[in-house]
């Protein structure tokens, strides 16, 4: 159950991220709230846990989990440059998140 927390809990990180950029400088109060919510929640599935997963593990995957998915999402969402070595990076992290998983 500890995983499946931390993998929501990336997740809930890269909604966090996205939400942050909408609320340009925390000038928007909709995106500004919901900025709030999702890093609450991540934070709190986090701690959760971190009860069970070491923390070197548990932090690695949840900031992979963070670094990838907003990577990505910034190339949908934001039109951001798609960039082939951009996608080998972060296959990269993945790779690693999942060595990370098996090493534990």
């Amino acid at each position: 159950m500890s995983w499946l927390f931390l993998v929501i809990a990336g997740l809930m990180e890269v909604g966090g991220v996205i939400y942050l950029k909408l609320s340009e400088g925390f000038s928007k109060l909709k995106p500004t709230i919901m900025f709030i919510i999702f890093m609450g929640t991540s934070f709190i599935l986090l701690s959760i846990s971190l009860k069970d997963i070491p923390i070197s593990v548990g932090y690695g995957v949840w900031t992979g989990i963070g670094a990838a998915g907003s990577v990505l999402l910034g190339m949908v969402v934001f039109k951001e440059p798609k960039d082939v070595r951009k996608l080998v990076l972060v296959g990269g992290i993945i790779i690693c998140i999942i060595g990370l998983k098996l090493v534990s």
